[in-house]
């Protein structure tokens, strides 16, 4: 099942076990082997087996990257050791004097990347409110290469359109790639919806056990993942096999996780938004989250990821409950089978200014659950006695 144009017809949990993958030929081994080697012995000099120094390839790596490939309904997966790493990837496309469209909530990791890495070598970037497309057409200019879009984003749970941007994308030749991590590609496809690249932090749901680290870039052009697997062979941000064998063992897994994510997340949402003691609530299943209509009609369902805020809350009582849960864990990162408790301002973000980040509504007072696949009436008892 190695080529994804023959998965296609086929379901998304057959795709997450089988896709790219097939029984060792040596020993009929049904699973992937970890190859864990850095070369490989080749018949005389310059001809090989399709493996040559394992920065460049792995055969357990090619395996992941194939099925993450399906999972997108893509042609080409690329992984990287973070998913940092792979977002490093696609902004070495463009050269100085270039410049980027970008929302306005945007995980912090991203933010800094842009601000405090490549806007000092002369790449420019706009952070605007993507939510309305007319934010984006007005930002893009005559220099501007890329549009990075994030949806739902981090922490607000913001909606971009994909399809609205990949038709301003298309109308000034510009390329589109959009992180889809907190949606999975068992949620929604960005390349369906006319995207170039499609990014993840392999960290969160698709490796799905919070033990390991990686980034993965998917995408359908030929040439692009030339230029895309060039700059991972020549700059090294290439994940190990272990680490690929172990997301490999999570994908098999993804479709029923995303089920009881997204179960749980609804029960988890539903029960915030009767509270009392609650005030905001950020989840794009509410039929008055803005641009809910856009999620409905791009997502299968609307996840696991919710954020919300207290009434009269300072940043003492927000510590307070942050700290008060048994079940949910204090911690950074989402997207793992146990559910996770996150400030924000001084966790994923405190890298964005303080100013900034008040605008779109990342302040102090507010926290961002990810919720895990753990018993539902545990995860509400938990909510209740924090909160009470």
């Amino acid at each position: 099942m190695a080529d994804n144009h023959k998965t296609e017809s086929l379901g998304f949990g057959t795709r997450a076990i089988h896709a790219g993958q097939h029984p060792d030929p040596s020993t009929g081994a049904i699973m992937t082997p970890i190859y864990q080697t850095s070369t490989y012995v080749q018949e005389s000099p310059g001809k090989n087996k399709g493996y040559g120094y394992a920065r460049g390839k792995n055969p357990t790596r090619v395996a992941l990257e194939n099925c993450i490939a399906a999972l997108e309904g893509g042609k080409h997966g690329v992984c990287f050791s973070s998913g940092m790493g792979s977002m490093d990837a696609v902004i070495k496309l463009l050269k100085p004097g270039d410049e980027v469209v970008t929302g306005d909530d945007l995980y912090g990791g991203s933010y800094r990347m842009f601000t405090k890495i490549y806007e000092p070598y002369g790449i420019k970037f706009h952070f605007v409110n993507m939510t309305n497309p007319e934010n984006v057409k007005n930002a893009v200019n005559k220099n501007t290469k890329l549009i990075w879009a994030e949806t739902p984003t981090n922490p607000t749970m913001q909606i971009i359109d994909i399809a609205a941007m990949s038709q301003i994308a298309k109308a000034n030749n510009i390329l589109l790639a959009v992180d889809n991590t907190f949606a999975s590609p068992y949620l929604q496809n960005p390349l369906k919806l006319g995207a170039d690249i499609v990014m993840h932090s392999v960290t969160k749901y698709l490796g799905g056990h919070s033990d390991v680290v990686m980034g993965a870039l998917v995408m359908n052009d030929d040439q692009l993942h030339e230029k895309i697997y060039f700059i991972l062979n020549s700059c090294g941000a290439n994940p190990g096999p272990m680490d690929s064998w172990l997301v490999l063992r999570g994908l098999k897994t993804l479709h029923l996780r995303m089920e009881r994510h997204c179960y749980n997340g609804k029960k988890v949402a539903e029960f915030l938004k009767a509270h009392p003691k609650v005030d905001k609530i950020y989840w794009p299943g509410f039929t008055d989250h803005p641009n809910h209509e856009v999620a409905k009609k791009q997502m299968k369902d609307f996840g696991g990821m919710i954020s919300f805020t207290t009434k009269n809350a300072t940043l003492e009582s927000t510590f307070k409950l942050a700290s008060s849960f048994n079940v949910f864990s204090l911690a950074e990162s989402l997207g793992g089978v146990e559910s996770l408790i996150n400030h924000p301002a001084t966790m994923t973000h405190a890298s964005i200014p303080k100013a900034e980040r008040e605008k779109v509504g990342v302040v102090d007072q507010l926290l961002r659950l990810s919720v895990g696949v753990e018993d539902i009436e545990d995860l509400i008892e938990d909510l209740r006695q924090a909160l009470g």
